[in-house]
């Protein structure tokens, strides 16, 4: 399964915060399904505890049936820089202590990615970014840093569109080195449509299909100042005419919420929700209101109305193809916006391209040619 189970190369796959998660689940099952199968391909799970509450990673390992990790670097919270320090020095211990690995498996934009790729690279272990290639434009965003410093120490560029492939050859990255295989993420919601359920608050709030929005908001500029992120909930509330807003607090969210007194009675402030409650509430919402980039993505497979408060995305598919639309963080555009969505105008969206469930099969496949631990000749991989 992991790292002493088979003789092969060893990749690291590296996971820090709740998004993670969602992205290598599709791919530890189809490396797991390939060793069943004769490859004798490895992986060691590290969790650099980047987030560190339970409700935000560890149920993830339960509900997407993710192996525990092999090793926690429990870093912890911090500012950017501390969290960045730390990760480096307690993944290179690792590296150094426990065994080189062969390549660092990179996902997604979030501080651990940087700072193992940065590590790897420096300890000359080749390293490979899924969702490379994606960019907002905002270096406001410490997101958009994190993704140009992973990219521009890649080996091998995973991307989930032509849009990120034609960032990357633009950025002069050889053809060759760059894989289209498609959203990992979208693995992982297909793969589990069938098991969403609703969250125990359900029936307490009289929920029902249609009937209520999903918010979520924890970007800075969304949410840091106690006036303007006022603002923003009283527009929310307004916008969607009564109906209920059932509002996850993501826990950076939740400190400038404890500073706001009376709150719109419509608006359900809930705990961070696990995969398959969040996504039951999503499949089954009328509309989702957000500034989070992975979201826009999984409403548009659902077919959801999204609507993105943020003045940019690094998802751009989601709005030409999808049904995302980007309307800036003005709280004013809101009731302009809903009322089309009430009128029955909103556009119907298209799934991108390789977003078919099978993103981490065509990605375990590419490290195995990559590594040199391909699938043994004569047999045929699933299509995990």
């Amino acid at each position: 399964m992991t790292a002493g189970q088979a003789t092969g190369p060893l990749v690291d796959i590296i996971a820090g915060a709740r998004p993670n998660f969602m992205k290598i689940a599709p791919i530890i099952h189809a490396i797991a399904s390939r060793q069943r199968q004769g490859s004798t391909l490895r992986w060691r799970l590290v969790h650099t505890g980047q987030h560190y509450d339970a409700r935000m990673s560890s149920d993830f390992f339960d509900q997407l049936n993710i192996p525990k990790p092999d090793v926690n670097l429990e870093v912890g919270s911090g500012t950017q820089a501390e969290q960045t320090a730390a990760i480096m020095v307690r993944y290179e211990q690792l590296q150094l202590t426990s065994g080189m690995s062969q390549l660092c498996l990179v996902v997604g934009d979030v501080t651990s990615t940087m700072a193992c790729a940065i590590t790897a690279q420096k300890l000359c272990v080749p390293v490979a970014h899924v969702e490379a290639g994606i960019r907002s434009g905002d270096w406001s965003m410490p997101e958009e840093i994190n993704r140009m410093v992973t990219d521009s120490i890649t080996n091998y560029f995973f991307t989930t569109s032509e849009v990120a492939t034609a960032n990357l050859r633009k950025a002069g990255v050889p053809q060759e080195r760059i894989f289209f295989v498609g959203n990992t993420m979208i693995d992982t919601l297909l793969a589990n449509m069938a098991r969403l359920r609703p969250p125990a608050f359900w029936a307490e709030h009289g929920l029902s299909a249609g009937e209520y929005f999903v918010m979520t908001m924890h970007r800075p500029a969304n949410v840091d100042t106690a006036a303007s992120f006022r603002d923003l909930l009283s527009a929310v509330a307004a916008a969607v005419r009564g109906m209920k807003v059932v509002f996850p607090v993501h826990p950076r969210t939740r400190k400038t919420l404890a500073e706001l007194g009376e709150l719109p009675a419509n608006i359900l402030f809930v705990e961070p929700q696990p995969y398959l409650e969040f996504n039951y509430l999503v499949k089954h919402a009328r509309a989702v209101i957000t500034d989070s980039g992975g979201v826009t993505e999984e409403t548009t497979v659902m077919g959801v109305p999204c609507v993105t408060m943020r003045n940019s995305t690094e998802r751009p598919e989601t709005v030409t193809m999808g049904t995302n639309e980007l309307i800036g963080t003005d709280p004013a555009k809101l009731k302009p916006t809903l009322d089309r969505l009430f009128a029955g105008l909103w556009k119907k969206g298209t799934t991108p391209e390789l977003w078919d469930g099978r993103t981490g099969g065509r990605i375990a496949d590419e490290l195995g040619r990559l590594l040199g631990s391909p699938m043994p000749k004569g047999q045929s991989p699933s299509t995990t």
